[in-house]
């Protein structure tokens, strides 16, 4: 196993017992467009996923990294709501759906396809549909790392996206905080949730 590997498999093994996220509980209640269909994107451990199937959704779940795909594959594997795949955001096949949850994944979009994938990312949403998610400002220490292929978008960037849409929440994170394998960094984030307009 190579380091990068070393350290998604350590993540991975922090964050399987996690809740999913407050904002992903926000959203499915922001939901107007009468569609049950969530997709995952950068799923994880499938925190998210699991509660999704509990408010009564089918989800598709998808992950770059095969270790988390294999993670929930096997903790969903009874579960015929649920489908997981390994895809990045470009590669994947985004059906039209009323919600939209990318925690903590867009960061790690590619730079170079991120508009054209969130164009399908925006197709997809319905009318009434919510898109709940992270993206990466340029303050973010992980920039500092060469090696890291990282998304970073200014907020007038961000804003832009969400033509369109109605932002029901904006939130900035731009301060030292722990990370999930332990250590502190500063994180530059923005918290999106919004819902696409009739």
């Amino acid at each position: 196993m190579d380091n990068h590997d070393q350290i998604w498999s350590e993540y991975y093994q922090r964050v399987a017992a996690y809740p999913h996220k407050a904002k992903t509980e926000k959203a499915v209640t922001y939901n107007q467009s009468g569609l049950s269909r969530a997709i995952d994107c950068g799923c994880g451990t499938g925190s998210d996923t699991a509660f999704l199937v509990k408010q009564g959704y089918w989800v598709h779940a998808f992950d770059i990294n095969q270790e988390s795909v294999v993670f929930c594959q096997k903790r969903f594997v009874k579960d015929l709501k649920v489908s997981v795949s390994c895809s990045d955001f470009d590669s994947f096949d985004y059906p039209d759906t009323g919600l939209v949850i990318a925690n903590a994944s867009l960061f790690f979009a590619k730079p170079d396809s991120f508009q054209a994938s969130w164009l399908k990312i925006r197709q997809a949403i319905q009318a009434g549909g919510v898109f709940c998610g992270d993206f990466m400002g340029y303050d973010d220490e992980w920039l500092k790392d060469k090696g890291k292929v990282l998304n970073p978008l200014t907020e007038q960037e961000i804003k832009a996206l969400f033509a369109g849409f109605e932002l029901l929440e904006f939130t900035e994170r731009n301060c030292i905080g722990p990370t999930a394998r332990g250590p502190e960094k500063h994180w530059h984030t923005y918290s999106v949730i919004a819902r696409k307009q009739q």
